[in-house]
C-alpha cells in the first residue's frame, strides 16, 4: 500500500495535497524523517495522535512504557546506542512534566530527542483546564528548542525543524507542544520537507583555519602534551579521525564517562578516565603536561576539580562544536570551533608523527601505582564478600569488551566506567552530567532497541534500579533481551562513602531496604537468580549472558567498600587519593 508521502507525490501537478488531520501529518513526518521506534504513554490530550497510529502499526513501532520518565530515558538509550533521535510521547499535564528529568538529563548530555506531548485544546489555554501545564515554560531551560502548535497547518514543518535542531551540531532535546484540536483538524497537506537551515540558528560555526595552525605549532613545539576526550568525539561520528590524530600524534589521551569507547579501552595510547574517580595518572599528569588538547568535552567540575589549580602550568587547546563552551571553564589559549570530525583531519595533517615513550612512561609508572594500592585487591579480593570491580572484571571477560554497558548512577556507575572494556564506540552508556537515578533499565531497553545485535548489560545499584523498577513491565510486554545486574550492598553507597569519608561515618537515611528483587523479576516472567558466593559468580553471570531472553542477576556485594582513586570536592585533581 502506497504511503500518503507517495500518494502526494504522484498527484498531478495541479492537485498537490492531501487532507488530512494534524495527527497523521505528524506520523507521517516521523515516518519521512527516519523515525522506527516511539517511546510513549497515551493519555487525554494525546489521544487523537494514538488514534491515528493505530493505523500505523507495521510502520511505526510503539512501546508502552509504564512511566513518561522511563519512556524519555529508553528515549536517551536509544540515541546514544543508535546514533538516531529518539522518539517520545506524552500527554499533557503530568505526563508532560515527568518528561523534565530526562529533558534535563538529555540536554546536558547532549542527546538528540524530540518528544512530542499533547496539550488541551486552544480555547482552554490558560484557563487552567483538567491536565493543563505551561509545558513551553516549564521545559524552556532544559530544552535545545520547544514549540507549541494551535494549528494543523504548522506541523510539518515545525516537526522538520525539531528534528534539525535536535540531531545537528551539539545535538539536545526539542519538545513540541500540540493542542488537541490542532491534532484534530482537517488540513491540506502538501507532503513533508526535511529541515536543513533556520536563518537564525547556525549548528556549526566556521572553522578558523589560522587557531588549527596555532594549534598545530603548539603540539609540534610540546614536550608533554595530554589529549582529554569528551562525547564531542562519538557525536561528530570523529572516531576514524580521532584514532589518526592520537595515533600520529603519539600523545596520551585520557577520556571522561561520555567519551569512554571513542578509541578502544586496550589502546596503548588510551591512558585511563579522568575526573573525580578517574585513574591516577590522568588526573595528576595533568598538572604536570605542557600542552593540554581538549577535544569534545566541556571541562565538568568532576573533571577539573579546583579550577584555580587546574592545568595553570599548560596551554590549552579547546576543540568543541559548541562556542559557549570555550572559555566557559577553563581559559583556552587557542580554540578550535567546529565539528571535530572537520576540524582534525585539518589539525593531522599540521602535526608531526611523534612519540614520547619517557612520557608515557610517566603514566605507566602512576598505572603501576594505582594497582598495587587499589585495582588488585578490588579486582582480586582476599575477603570472603564479592566487590563490584571483580563482578564488573568477570563480565569482561566473558563479553571481551562487546557488550553494551548502561549503568545507572552510583558508586556502580564509577565502578563500571572505571573497569568495564568497551571495544567500541557508544557501548558505555550512562547519565553523565545530570547524575540521574533511575535512568539505568529504561535506558537499556532503549539501547537494544537501537542496538538489537548487541548485548545490552544494565549495571544498576539497588537504590536506582527501585526508582524505575515498573519498566520491568516493559520488558515484560515487549519481549526485549536485557540483562539486568544489580550490584547490591544495601546502602546507597556513593552517599554512604562521602558521609563516612567526610562526615565521620554518621550514616544519615542511606541504609536501603529492598524488596526481593528475584521474586519480583519473576513476576513480571523474566528469568532471575542471586549470587553471594564467589565460585557461583562465573557461571551465574554466563547463565544470564546465554540466556534468551531478558535475565535479572542480583549479585551481593560487600556493604561498605569505597570507589578509589578519588578527588575530594574542592581539591585540586592533583590531591587525588588512592585510600
Amino acid at each position: 500500500m502506497e504511503t500518503v508521502q507517495q500518494e502526494v507525490a504522484s498527484q498531478p501537478q495541479t492537485k498537490t495535497f492531501v487532507e488530512m488531520s494534524g495527527s497523521v501529518a505528524l506520523l507521517e513526518g516521523l515516518i519521512a524523517e527516519g523515525t522506527e521506534v516511539i517511546f510513549g504513554y497515551p493519555g487525554g490530550a494525546i489521544m487523537p495522535i494514538y488514534d491515528a497510529l493505530y493505523d500505523y502499526k507495521e510502520k511505526l513501532q510503539h512501546i508502552l512504557v509504564r512511566h513518561e520518565q522511563g519512556g524519555i530515558h529508553a528515549g536517551q538509550g536509544y540515541a546514544r546506542s543508535s546514533g538516531k533521535v529518539g522518539v517520545v510521547f506524552a500527554t499533557s499535564g503530568p505526563g508532560a512534566t515527568n518528561l523534565v528529568t530526562g529533558l534535563a538529563d538529555a540536554q546536558i548530555d547532549s542527546t538528540p530527542l524530540v518528544c512530542i506531548t499533547g496539550q488541551v485544546f486552544a480555547h482552554l489555554l490558560g484557563t487552567d483546564a483538567f491536565q493543563e501545564t505551561d509545558v513551553i515554560n516549564i521545559t524552556t531551560p532544559v530544552t535545545k528548542w520547544n514549540y507549541q502548535v494551535t494549528d494543523a497547518n504548522e506541523i510539518p514543518s515545525v516537526l522538520a525543524k525539531a528534528f534539525y535542531i535536535a540531531r545537528s551540531g551539539r545535538p539536545g532535546p526539542v519538545l513540541i507542544d500540540i493542542t488537541k484540536n490542532a491534532q484534530l483538524q482537517l488540513f491540506n497537506y502538501e507532503g513533508y520537507v526535511p529541515c536543513n537551515h533556520i536563518r537564525s540558528y547556525r549548528p556549526k560555526p566556521n572553522i578558523r583555519k589560522e587557531y588549527i595552525a596555532e594549534a598545530a605549532a603548539l603540539i609540534n613545539q610540546a614536550k608533554k602534551p595530554f589529549i582529554l576526550f569528551g562525547q564531542g568525539v562519538l557525536l561528530g561520528q570523529a572516531e576514524k579521525e580521532f584514532k589518526a590524530f592520537v595515533e600520529k600524534s603519539g600523545i596520551p589521551a585520557a577520556w571522561t564517562i561520555l567519551g569512554a569507547g571513542a578509541i578502544p579501552t586496550a589502546h596503548e595510547l588510551n591512558v585511563g578516565m579522568l575526573g573525580m574517580h578517574g585513574n591516577y595518572g590522568p588526573n595528576v599528569l595533568t598538572n604536570e603536561c605542557d600542552v593540554l588538547i581538549a577535544i569534545g568535552m566541556r571541562f565538568d567540575d568532576r573533571v577539573t576539580g579546583r579550577l584555580d589549580k587546574y592545568a595553570k602550568q599548560a596551554q590549552v587547546i579547546h576543540l568543541d562544536i559548541d562556542p559557549a563552551e570555550i572559555d566557559k571553564n577553563v581559559k583556552a589559549h587557542v580554540p578550535v570551533w567546529g565539528d571535530c570530525k572537520d576540524t582534525l583531519p585539518l589539525l593531522t595533517q599540521l602535526i608531526d608523527e611523534k612519540t614520547y615513550p619517557e612520557w608515557l612512561a610517566k603514566f605507566r609508572e602512576f598505572t603501576k601505582a594505582e594497582v598495587e594500592a587499589v585495582i588488585h585487591k578490588e579486582l582480586n579480593p582476599t575477603s570472603e564478600e564479592l566487590t563490584m570491580g571483580e563482578v564488573i572484571n568477570q563480565l569482561n571477560i566473558l563479553t571481551k569488551g562487546e557488550a553494551i554497558i548502561v549503568s545507572d548512577v552510583g558508586q556502580h556507575q564509577m565502578v563500571a566506567c572505571r573497569y568495564a572494556q568497551f571495544n567500541n564506540t557508544r557501548s558505555n552508556i550512562t547519565s553523565g552530567g545530570l547524575g540521574t537515578m533511575g535512568f539505568g533499565l529504561p535506558a537499556a531497553i532503549g539501547a537494544k532497541f537501537g542496538a538489537p545485535d548487541k548485548t545490552v548489560v544494565a549495571v544498576i545499584g539497588d537504590g536506582g534500579f527501585q526508582m524505575t523498577l515498573q519498566e520491568l513491565g516493559t520488558i515484560m510486554q515487549s519481549g526485549i533481551d536485557v540483562k539486568i545486574l544489580i550490584l547490591n550492598n544495601r546502602f546507597l553507597g556513593m552517599v554512604r562513602q562521602w558521609q563516612e569519608l567526610f562526615n565521620e561515618k554518621r550514616y544519615s537515611f542511606v541504609d536501603i531496604t529492598s524488596p526481593d528483587f528475584v521474586k519480583l523479576a519473576e513476576s513480571y516472567y523474566i528469568a532471575s537468580k542471586k549470587v553471594s558466593e564467589r565460585d557461583d559468580l562465573a557461571s551465574s553471570l554466563n547463565e544470564m549472558l546465554n540466556h534468551k531472553g531478558s535475565y535479572l542477576l542480583e549479585v551481593m556485594v560487600t556493604k561498605e567498600n569505597n570507589v578509589f582513586p578519588m578527588v575530594p570536592q574542592g581539591c585540586s585533581v592533583s590531591e587525588i587519593r588512592l585510600k
